[in-house]
């Protein structure tokens, strides 16, 4: 199934698009022939109908006429009506004639315009023919003039379907348009399938309509897919571009460049964009003021520009433009508005603040400050209350004293001179100054010197005036070790207008230490007391007093005497640290330093010495070494005990003046100084230790723990004195542990001292310990013994292996409190022992169990220090002398282990 091509156009612009199409590509095989344009009868005026390719006939012509003038032809082939127009036949025709004014080469393009219905009558005749042809089921492109004036409905063309040969075909359309808004815009007949328009569509609110036909039987199959059609709306230029603004306002500064950008206008169209309709064209209508022409607009940008660089703010601050916009391209049929620009002239700094007068004179009371003398008036074309106008003032010369300073009224932009610093009729009556005065902002005009200037003279009124402590500050240097009754001069103040110092009497107004005292009359001081230049009121050597001088009328000034108190070498250094700490187990010495109040003439170098008599204890403990001029280090020698030590110390500075000072040096056993917990022994020179309360409560607590332990080591061997001497038959089983386990722990037998009642081998102390058997398949036996708390191992040599059982050392054996002597133990565990070992080492097939009792290698016999145990179970310390030449990395531990 196919569409049948359109048996009708009923408007001329309705089929316009498709005709021009037509009509151009007929043009551009066959460039300069006739072009036909297909229209309706009727043709309103400035109306589009149709384009022809100028192009392909003639490309470089830059002239174009039309030899109609009901016709006007575009640069880009476009042909639009001037005037309205009624075609009288089916047929008109004109000339565009294309020229080259260059090379004077002339070319033409017959233009046919036919009536529609001509067209229309033939495709109905063709139709006939074309239906037996095999069509296709697609769309053909369809358009619609925007505001069509009709009539309606439109026809717009015929869908059809090949299928109809064989089937009655019922045609329908859905979408927007037809049963989505806008509603009934468009229907089909359901037999012939020609599609009409109901009504005017405005472009720019529906720029397309795409639709959606259907072919079915009448009992509701559908043999063709459906079918999309676009409908497009043809613009027509019905709207007005449109300013962005009604009025715009833009500024410049005065004084700028040619073409220096103002600002930027723009506008929008509503129209189809990239079409004729919405190519605008910018312009500027009126200038107020019009003359001189001063800006230019941009016509396809919108842009504003400087056209001359003569805009002065102070002639004028304002312009006012009138500006147009127009589409389609700026031709007079285009559709155009306007608007307004304002164009502020902004300030520059082109104008030099200048002075009213040349010279001022002003004239001011010595001794006055922050008073007002005179006001300076100066005038500034530039704007009011910018920087531009606004004035600084400097005093170029003539103010090398500070005396003055000069200020601008915010609101009347004068200068203010101000005296800032008194002024002295007596050394000056006139003094001169020069001012000049800038702007805020930078000057950017041509004048030669940036800077106005004027002279002020000022005059210096005469005042009586009162004394004059001058200077305020007077010092005077006297010795501290001067005697009292001593008279120095004192302070002086004069009279500015005598430059006297007679009749001025003096007061003293403080006097911190009531060292002197002061003469009324000569200003004169005498010391009352003895000076201390080390007193606390002493400020860097000088001592200050007050002075009050006043004149026979009673006016007064104040001043300030510093007495400099010369130092005398009456004072020795002395060490300020009376304690020291010295710990022996890290120190060996302490850092003493001295000071001497007196001055460094006075002072170090210091000599260090031990006071007393060179064979006291003093001198055999001690010993001093020199560090530096101020400190030296105390050392102690002959290794003496910890205690509370004092130590004389004298001190000598470089002139022999010395002092000795007791130091209370504390040897603590410590390792930092903060944990020594010694204070001063009232014994000196012994040294007492007191301890603190926490060490007596643990002394305490051990003496009760001992108590406890005596009595029930006393009270068990009471008890078991009266028991028989029965040895149990599973005593050697209780004894004997598996060596070849870590668990539950060692194989010992523990025993205690200070109880036995038998000797062995002539020891003064009992001695009772487990011995090794022999094993039974003629192993080593080994024994051993401990006498006198010394632990000794006899060894033989058996079958190649070792077997060793732990020992008991010094003391008895506490299992059921029992003493025996080594003899009769021996003699009682020898065979049990030796049936339990024979017996542990068979399985239950009495074969020997490997994993039971294992055989280990003698390794020797030990070191002279003996085993970790042995060390820590020993009664004695013999044998320990080793632990007083350890290395200086085993000093600390072992100085840690002693303490605790």
């Amino acid at each position: 199934m196919a569409p049948a091509r359109s048996t009708g156009c009923l408007s001329g612009a309705l089929c316009r698009q498709l005709l021009l199409t037509l009509s151009i590509l007929t043009f551009a095989c066959d460039a300069c022939k006739t072009v036909t344009l297909h229209v309706p009868s009727k043709l309103d005026a400035e109306k589009f109908i149709g384009r022809v390719n100028l192009k392909e006939c003639f490309k470089s012509a830059n002239l174009i006429h039309s030899s109609d003038p009901d016709f006007q032809i575009l640069e880009d082939g476009s042909v639009y009506t001037t005037n309205a127009i009624l075609l009288s036949s089916e047929k008109r025709t004109f000339t565009i004639l294309l020229s080259n004014t260059e090379n004077q080469e002339e070319k033409t393009i017959p233009v046919l315009l036919e009536h529609q219905t001509k067209i229309l009558k033939q495709r109905h005749s063709q139709e006939k023919v074309l239906r037996r042809a095999k069509r296709r089921w697609a769309p053909i492109p369809c358009s619609v003039p925007e505001n069509s004036l009709g009539p309606f409905p439109l026809f717009l063309q015929q869908i059809q379907s090949d299928t109809a040969q064989n089937y009655t075909i019922y045609y329908s359309i859905r979408g927007p348009g037809v049963d989505k808004e806008p509603l009934n815009l468009f229907y089909v007949e359901r037999d012939t399938g020609n599609l009409f328009c109901t009504r005017p569509v405005d472009r720019e609110e529906y720029e397309s309509f795409e639709l959606v036909a259907f072919a079915t039987t009448p009992d509701g199959y559908t043999p063709e897919y459906p079918l999309t059609l676009v409908i497009r709306i043809e613009d027509e230029n019905d709207n007005y571009p449109i300013f962005t603004e009604t009025t715009y306002t833009f500024k410049v500064s005065e004084n700028c460049r040619v073409g220096t950008t103002v600002g930027q206008v723009c506008a929008t169209d509503r129209d189809e964009p990239d079409t004729l309709h919405t190519r605008l064209r910018y312009s500027i209508i009126e200038q107020l003021p019009a003359s001189p022409t001063l800006f230019f607009m941009h016509p396809t940008t919108g842009v504003i520009t400087t056209t001359s660089s003569q805009l002065d703010r102070e002639l004028m601050d304002k312009y006012q433009l009138k500006i147009k916009v127009q589409d389609m391209d700026g031709q007079y049929f285009g559709l155009h508005t306007t608007s307004n620009c304002v164009i502020n002239i902004e300030d520059a700094n082109d104008h030099l603040p200048t002075f009213t007068r040349s010279s001022y004179v002003a004239s001011v009371e010595e001794n006055r400050i922050d008073v007002e003398i005179l006001r300076i008036a100066v005038e500034d074309k530039d704007l009011i209350n910018t920087a531009n106008w606004r004035a600084n003032f400097t005093i170029l010369k003539g103010n090398e004293n500070g005396n003055f300073k000069i200020v601008t009224d915010p609101k009347t932009n004068e200068g203010i001179l101000c005296v800032i610093k008194p002024l002295n009729y007596e050394e000056k009556q006139q003094m001169t100054l020069q001012i000049g005065v800038v702007n805020e902002a930078p000057y950017v005009g041509s004048a030669r010197s940036a800077m106005n200037t004027a002279t002020v003279t000022v005059n210096v009124e005469n005042q009586d005036e009162g004394p004059e402590c001058s200077p305020a500050v007077q010092t005077i240097r006297i010795k501290e070790n001067s005697p009292v009754r001593t008279k120095v001069n004192g302070y002086k103040a004069y009279d500015p207008e005598t430059s006297s110092s007679s009749d001025i009497r003096y007061k003293k107004l403080s006097d911190p230490e009531g060292w002197v005292t002061v003469d009324e009359n000569s200003g004169s001081i005498v010391i009352l007391r003895s000076l201390d230049r080390e007193a606390e009121t002493i400020r860097n050597g000088i001592y200050n007093i007050t002075i009050l001088a006043s004149d026979k009328d009673g006016r007064t000034c104040t001043g300030t005497l510093g007495i400099v108190l010369e130092d005398v070498n009456d004072n020795g250094p002395f060490i300020p640290q009376s304690r020291v700490i010295i710990c022996k187990s890290t120190m060996s010495s302490a850092e003493i330093v001295a000071v001497d109040p007196d001055e460094p003439i006075h002072g170090p170098p210091f000599d260090f010495t031990l006071d007393g008599v060179s064979d006291s204890d003093v001198f055999r403990m001690w010993r001093l070494t020199k560090i530096n001029d101020t400190a030296a280090r105390l050392s102690y020698q002959n290794d003496p005990q910890f205690g509370q030590y004092t130590v004389p110390v004298r001190v000598t500075d470089r002139l022999g003046q010395s002092r000795i000072t007791q130091l209370d040096v504390v040897l603590c056993d410590c390792i930092t100084v903060n944990d020594c917990d010694i204070r001063a022994s009232p014994i000196g020179g012994n040294g007492g230790v007191i301890l603190g309360t926490w060490a007596i409560l643990a002394i305490l607590l051990g003496i009760a723990l001992l108590f406890c332990i005596l009595f029930t080591l006393v009270c068990g061997a009471t008890g078991t004195a009266k028991k028989p001497k029965v040895f149990p038959d599973d005593l050697a089983q209780q004894n004997l542990i598996v060596s070849n386990t870590e668990a539950p722990g060692d194989d010992k037998v523990y025993s205690t001292n200070g109880f036995t009642t038998h000797t062995m081998g002539g020891s003064a102390q009992g001695i009772c310990g487990t011995m090794g058997s022999g094993v039974k398949n003629g192993g080593q036996e080994t024994i051993e013994m401990v006498k006198g708390g010394h632990q000794t191992l006899e060894s033989c040599q058996g079958a190649g292996h070792h077997h060793t059982l732990d020992s008991c050392r010094g003391g008895q054996i506490e299992t059921d409190h029992c003493k025996y002597t080594c003899s009769e133990w021996y003699s009682y565990t020898q065979p049990r022992l030796g049936e339990k070992v024979r017996l542990c080492n068979q399985d239950d097939s009495h074969a020997h169990a490997q994993d039971y009792v294992l055989t280990y290698k003698y390794e020797g016999r030990g070191s002279a220090a003996g085993s970790v145990g042995c060390c820590s179970e020993r009664q004695e310390e013999d044998g320990l002398e080793f632990l007083d030449h350890l290395e200086p990395k085993f000093r600390t531990l072992a100085e840690t282990c002693m303490k605790r």
